[in-house]
């Protein structure tokens, strides 16, 4: 094993966790390759003039014990209290958690228990998600949408529709109007596409535990249930943002003996009787270098990997990845004095901003899909918590289109004006702004997805070849989901077995997360 040349392509978690776990339970020493200057993927924490953007919010959560024990590794639980709770006294130890006190106004390696909170913004109005059946709701709702919502759900449950689009598996868990009011826009946004053309197989992997029912069982279980991931009301992350977290791990891998290669992209894969035998990158000069390889962990898009091997592909093969469809992200940072909609809910927060983690923005008049609060993520992501609130406002695009195209000043000016139109801020209250884009953050479900399986054997074929996270099974992982994919294929490598079970990960648990 330790005369094996291992590289991994990317350096996000899928990545990271395969090196990782070949360090810790095998004598080899790989080699991460990374297109990009920064650690973590889609998952990095983007810094901007010392305040800091989860890049899509990332919840560290997981039902599997060794993901969590990866976390914990790495980062103790707190023990103490963090700057905001030290600032409302509402601090509540739990020495159960750790024996080691774990103090984040000391230490940075520390996860912050945070509340989950997320609501939907319609109407200029807040609603629960997911949604509950609380006063609140239905006053928001108003007494006709309140008896189409139950018309709706009575029907959908005595008449179930055949689940052959995303729309139906929705209509069938909420009903067609609760569907129209919650979900219907906001998939649109997110997908660019309607939800009756795009499969339910996402609908099954992200939110498969959710519905109506769920949502009663919920208000009346115990606190010991066993309860759906999008219904948690608490999860871990970071002192200083999820991009912290896999920077340690990275410096772990490397003190380990592995090497991790930034600003290289990969121009192509050679091939030597039918295996993988060297890749070659562009480095940020233009110099192209060339890596003999016997084994490759891939978490690049399905797409260019398949674009860049230098050997003959079956056609048809090569027309379905090529036109693998995939979802693009733009943030807009803003920093404000402070928010315009005020804080009604019971939960206390400092400066009394709304307490939310992330909004669904269903609006229909506005582009923008979700808006996040960095303040409620972590304090420690602000240089001045206490009087600046930093939010992140989410599009959802496709390179090239007229939003990925628009100058960054412009977009940054029409997403102030969205914001302020639906009553969220008064321009006049942000300090700095900046803008991020991410290319392929989302793996599509329609187009030619549907006959990814046949990709999906032909790179099985593959002996030398692991396709690990998100981008790398072009499916739709959550966080924890991809790890564990990076854990599986390190382990199929090492014993010579079946890639199966690194394809299984995330199809028959019941854990996902919101999206």
């Amino acid at each position: 094993m330790n005369n094996k040349k291992i590289y991994i392509i990317g350096a996000g978690p899928a990545g990271l966790s395969v090196a990782y776990y070949l360090l810790k339970n095998a004598d080899i020493k790989p080699v991460i390759i990374e297109e990009t200057p920064y650690i973590g993927g889609i998952s990095r924490t983007h810094i901007y003039n010392g305040n800091r953007m989860d890049l899509g919010g990332h919840r560290f959560f997981t039902k599997n014990d060794e993901v969590m024990n990866l976390w914990t590794e790495l980062f103790k639980i707190q023990t103490m209290p963090s700057k905001d709770s030290i600032l409302l006294n509402d601090y509540l130890p739990d020495e159960s958690i750790n024996k080691i006190e774990s103090d984040p106004e000391k230490s940075d390696n520390v996860f912050l228990k945070r509340r989950r909170v997320s609501r939907i913004y319609f109407l200029k109005k807040f609603f629960d998600y997911p949604i509950s059946f609380r006063f609140e709701t239905f006053f928001n709702l108003g007494f006709l949408n309140c008896i189409l919502a139950g018309i709706g759900y009575i029907v959908a449950s005595l008449a179930k529709k055949k689940e052959t689009s995303l729309e139906n598996f929705y209509i069938n868990r909420f009903g067609k109007p609760l569907y129209k009011m919650f979900f219907e826009d906001y998939t649109e946004k997110l997908w660019g596409i309607h939800p009756s053309n795009i499969s339910p197989d996402w609908g099954k992997q992200r939110v498969k535990g959710l519905s109506i029912k769920k949502v009663l069982e919920n208000c009346f279980r115990k606190k010991s249930d066993k309860i759906e991931t999008s219904l948690i009301e608490e999860f871990l992350y970071p002192k200083k943002g999820p991009g912290q977290f896999y920077e340690t791990m990275a410096n772990q891998i490397e003190k380990m003996g592995g090497k991790i290669i930034l600003e290289n992209s990969v121009v192509g894969i050679d091939f030597n009787g039918g295996k993988i035998s060297s890749i070659r990158t562009k480095d940020k000069s233009g110099n192209i270098n060339t890596f003999d390889c016997d084994v490759v962990f891939s978490s690049m898009p399905v797409k260019d990997l398949v674009a860049s091997f230098n050997t003959d592909i079956d056609d048809k093969i090569s027309e379905i990845a090529k036109n693998l469809p995939y979802r693009d992200f733009i943030t807009v940072g803003l920093l404000l004095n402070k928010l315009k909609v005020r804080n009604n809910t019971k939960i206390k927060t400092v400066g009394n901003i709304i307490p939310d983690c992330w909004i669904y923005i269903q609006e229909r008049n506005v582009k923008l899909g979700r808006l996040q609060i960095f303040n409620n993520w972590s304090p420690y992501m602000l240089n001045d918590f206490e009087n600046n609130v930093f939010i992140g406002l989410e599009y959802f695009c496709s390179e090239g289109d007229s939003l990925w195209n628009m100058d960054k000043s412009e977009f940054i000016e029409m997403a102030s004006n969205e914001l302020e139109s639906i009553g969220i801020i008064d321009k006049k209250s942000i300090i700095d702004s900046t803008m991020i884009k991410v290319k392929k953050a989302y793996p599509a479900y329609f187009g030619t997805y549907k006959d990814f399986e046949k990709v999906r054997i032909y790179l099985d074929s593959i002996e030398n070849l692991y396709c690990i996270g998100r981008n790398g099974q072009h499916r739709y992982n959550n966080m924890d989901h991809s790890i564990l994919t990076g854990f599986e294929a390190a382990r199929a490598f090492i014993n010579n077995s079946s890639k199966e079970k690194v394809w299984q990960v995330n199809t028959e648990d019941e854990y996902h997360e919101e999206a």
